[in-house]
């Protein structure tokens, strides 16, 4: 009951810009707005970086190949990615954060972690905070974010989701746990397509079910996430805002609907997952030496395989190029291969301009 107790009375508030890279776009360009944009790819080959509201109302998504997101929206608009300015913006929104507390955990460019239980600002009440930060980003920088705010990080992520785009979110310490319990685990975070499946195959569809379970059964179908899924179901999470937290690796995967069986799909699977993790890099000048390719197997045995270089992955298509080769020892598969993830390591900050290019400081 103690810890319970210590965790309602933090006050967690999660800031989430709304479409970030493409309402830049749309904010830069009067022309854009109000049209399907898609960041980053091109029509012909590529991943979209990111997309509007009005290109996701067609099922258009991030790292969603070019090709298919202009199936998916045949008036789709492709820009070209611009990360100094998404930095600099996002530089504009971290200054703002900084005024109202020192406890600041960035997850990327357009959203973070802020612990406001004790702010510089003396203000008791976090939800006024989070308005306060909202009108701030807004009138600074002509760009909306949503917010959620809660007594810990799990419930203020997924209470930043609930009004989006341009809503704020409460979750009580009252309310908390029977919100959970009402929650679907596909929107539990951290819980991914493979592991929502084997909850729901085992009678676990809400937050509700996964509280009925106990920890050692969870444990003995979740090996150590379990006892972290046995808190989750009641409204339970410990994890600090660390303002310090250093990345230690950029990473993508997917499962798919239906196994791959030969190299030429595995190739076309992964150029998406390549796209996303170089996105990260280009907007956050990390590069890493330690490129690795996860596979997992219809029957859920899974290897990786890596490669170390001697200096940092310094384009995608050397990325894309690694994987490739790490990729084709595994065919011909004997088994269906269900899930594909790409991840980039030993990271550090890019420090050379390339391609003529300003060089582009860490933030």
């Amino acid at each position: 009951m103690n810890v319970v107790r210590a965790e309602r009375r933090r006050k967690i508030i999660h800031i989430d810009m709304d479409a970030f890279y493409a309402s830049v776009e749309q904010r830069d360009d009067p022309g854009l707005r109000g049209r399907p944009v898609a960041v980053g790819g091109s029509r012909e080959r590529g991943v979209v970086a990111a997309a509007s509201y009005e290109a996701r109302k067609f099922g258009v998504r991030s790292a969603m190949p070019s090709v298919t997101a202009k199936r998916k929206c045949p008036g789709l608009i492709f820009v070209k990615p611009r990360f100094d300015v998404y930095r600099a913006v996002s530089q504009q929104i971290r200054a703002i954060f900084a005024e109202y507390t020192p406890l600041v955990e960035p997850l990327s460019l357009d959203e973070a972690y802020l612990d406001v239980t004790e702010n510089l600002k003396a203000i008791a009440s976090a939800t006024a905070i989070a308005e306060e930060i909202r009108a701030r980003i807004r009138a600074e920088t002509g760009l909306t974010a949503s917010a959620g705010v809660s007594y810990n990080k799990f419930l203020a992520k997924i209470a930043s989701d609930e009004r989006k785009p341009d809503g704020l979110f409460v979750i009580t310490p009252r309310r908390g746990p029977a919100f959970v319990e009402g929650l679907p685990v596909g929107k539990f975070h951290g819980i991914g397509p493979v592991t929502r499946a084997k909850m729901e195959a085992l009678g676990i569809r809400n937050g509700g079910d996964l509280k009925a379970r106990t920890s050692s059964f969870l444990q003995e179908h979740f090996g150590k996430a379990g006892p972290y899924y046995f808190r989750l179901a009641r409204g339970v999470d410990d994890r600090p805002v660390s303002a310090d937290r250093v990345r230690k690796s950029i990473g993508a995967e997917t499962t798919f609907g239906a196994d791959l069986f030969t190299a030429e799909e595995a190739r076309a699977a992964i150029e998406p997952l390549v796209g996303k993790v170089w996105s990260y890099c280009e907007a956050s000048t990390l590069r890493g030496r330690t490129a690795t390719l996860k596979a997992k197997y219809a029957d859920f045995r899974q290897v990786t395989r890596s490669r170390t270089v001697d200096a940092p992955v310094a384009s995608r298509a050397v990325l894309e190029e690694i994987i490739s080769a790490l990729l084709e020892p595994l065919f011909p598969a004997g088994k269906g291969i269900r899930l594909l993830g790409v991840t980039l390591s030993s990271l550090e900050v890019d420090s050379e301009p390339r391609d003529g290019r300003q060089l582009r400081l860490p933030l």
